[in-house]
């Protein structure tokens, strides 16, 4: 099992970008499909973003399509969350996980993910 470690949160103003990182220790990330999932006060967690174990497919939710990039550097045993034009509705927990297993589907499955890190706040504000 993954143990996984957030970083990269903060605030910015609306039209602002942030970098997440996720950085996983105990088992090398190349066989994960990983992703990110979010979670704003009084919602439900929502998938964000996944990219399979090879680096080869990437899957995002409509509203962030075109802002947000995720990219992995197995060597680093990390993924990234880059954020482009912040909006105030991107104002959530990011939480990392990974999954054995990959689908169209990934991002409407938090269920089915093997580990998840603790978290990082994003807040967009002016």
């Amino acid at each position: 099992q993954l143990h996984l470690v957030e970083s990269g949160g903060g605030m910015v103003q609306p039209g602002g970008s942030l970098r997440l990182s996720c950085t996983a220790s105990g088992v090398a990330l190349g066989h994960y499909t990983m992703g990110w999932f979010r979670q704003a006060p009084g919602k439900e967690r929502e998938g964000v973003a996944c990219i399979n174990s090879r680096g080869s497919s990437t899957d995002y939710a409509d509203s962030v399509k075109g802002r947000f990039t995720i990219s992995r550097d197995d060597a680093k045993n990390t993924v990234y969350l880059q954020m482009n034009n912040l909006k105030p509705e991107d104002t959530a927990v990011y939480f990392c996980t990974s999954a054995h297993w990959y689908g169209s589907n990934w991002l409407d499955n938090p269920d089915g993910m093997d580990s998840w890190g603790k978290g990082t706040l994003v807040t967009v504000s002016s």
